[in-house]
């Protein structure tokens, strides 16, 4: 019998782990930097380099997270763009 991750019979537990652009394992709630300007799409704003974003939310997609900024609520953010603050 083969046991396929999550399934629910399946005792195989996968973590996903998610690296920013430095090879650093981010988890939930880390604080992360980024390290270029990002325009932001679907509004005006764009990202500064250096804009510190506070408590991450890790995504299923290890090159992805998602987090909230002051200017825009609801990002999903691309961990090459990020370092570990």
């Amino acid at each position: 019998m083969i046991s396929r991750p999550g399934s629910p019979s399946g005792d195989i537990m996968t973590d996903i782990i998610v690296k920013d652009s430095n090879g650093s394992q981010l988890h939930d709630g880390d604080s992360v930097t980024l390290i270029k300007d990002l325009k932001v799409k679907g509004t005006s704003e764009t990202l500064k380099r250096g804009t510190l974003v506070k408590g991450i939310r890790l995504t299923d997609n290890p090159g992805e997270i998602e987090c909230s900024t002051k200017q825009v609520k609801g990002l999903v953010l691309k961990t090459e763009f990020l370092k570990k603050a």
